[in-house]
């Protein structure tokens, strides 16, 4: 090989090099895009699950006060609403000892 040839080949290399450089620099942009959006991701997705948490228990109390609410209302209606005589009616609305057990434990 000549010295021209052996120019010409470092000259064609260092080309190459400098395409390979322009591409890695290229991808490293592209990795630290997504490792931003990625990081921004994972906030918003722990806020919104902490949000689904709240919301899940707020929805879970609202249900159990309208179970009980429920209950209350059948007990008024003149029904024992405790597991003993569920569904019969109460004689001359008096109280049940186990229906208030229910109805107003904590």
């Amino acid at each position: 090989m000549d010295k021209k040839d052996l120019f010409d080949a470092f000259d064609g290399f260092s080309q190459n090099l400098m395409v390979t450089l322009a591409d890695i620099e290229a991808m490293k942009k592209q990795v630290q895009n997504l490792l931003e959006e990625n990081t921004s991701l994972r906030i918003e997705n722990t806020k919104l699950r902490e949000r689904l948490s709240q919301l899940e228990h707020e929805t879970v109390s609202k249900s159990l006060n309208q179970g009980k609410e429920h209950l209350e209302n059948i007990y008024l209606d003149g029904f024992h609403v405790c597991n003993s005589f569920y569904g019969q009616r109460r004689e001359n609305d008096e109280e049940c000892v186990f229906c208030m057990g229910l109805l107003y434990r904590e």
